[in-house]
């Protein structure tokens, strides 16, 4: 995986781009790099980086993120100085939101973006609802880039299915992510999965699974 200075990290409502965001900062931080993690998810509560505080904290990376994040008032309020947070020292890793809100609240800082070295990464499932076939997975990129007023760079295949998760799933979707790459006019940045499942794969990128799914809080909730 191929860092920039600041690294946006967008993809429809379960892609498990925030997955990956914790993945890359993590990696970054124990290579010795100074990180910055930026939470823009502002509508979704459920999988959020401003979950990782005590993980991250443990790293020494820094968390920023809205001003009302894991409250229970649904406000999107951001409350960022994003030109400071530019301006610190190592990498930025920007969580975004996969939908309006969330590309709109980033489509606000473009300028600050402008100016850095800055890659926009967009995270595709083949096994999430809406993004199974590459016509749909392409439209949402589409919308999240017209709400931004911002221009993805690359395409991360984190294709998964949670806990059932296996080598095949992976492998089936070498495929699948060519064609939205080829139909996008765009580089496959990274497949990513846990280690095991990835022999073979060119662009590997092992990862851990720090975010639960969403149905197992609900378990334990009951």
């Amino acid at each position: 995986m191929n860092f920039k200075k600041i690294n946006i990290i967008t993809g429809h409502y379960g892609s498990g781009k925030t997955n990956v965001s914790v993945n890359m900062a993590l990696d970054l931080a124990a290579k010795g790099e100074k990180v910055t993690v930026v939470d823009l998810d502002i509508v979704n509560p459920y999988f959020r980086t401003a979950d990782f505080k005590e993980l991250f904290g443990k790293h020494d990376i820094s968390l920023t993120v809205p001003t009302y994040a894991n409250s229970n008032l649904d406000i999107p309020a951001l409350g960022f100085d994003m030109n400071g947070i530019a301006d610190r020292d190592g990498y930025i890793i920007i969580d975004v939101g996969g939908d309006d809100e969330g590309a709109k609240a980033l489509g606000r800082y473009k300028p600050v973006f402008d100016r850095y070295d800055t890659q926009m990464l967009y995270v595709i499932n083949r096994c999430r609802y809406l993004t199974k076939e590459p016509d749909e997975a392409l439209q949402l990129m589409y919308e999240i880039e017209n709400a931004s007023g911002m221009k993805c760079t690359g395409i991360i295949n984190n294709t998964n299915l949670g806990s059932e998760t296996d080598s095949e799933i992976i492998h089936g979707s070498v495929d699948y992510a060519d064609k939205v790459c080829r139909a996008a006019g765009l580089p496959l940045v990274a497949v990513t999965a846990k280690g095991e499942y990835l022999d073979g794969i060119e662009k590997a990128y092992p990862i851990k699974v720090y975010v639960k799914k969403l149905w197992e809080e609900f378990a334990e909730e009951q």
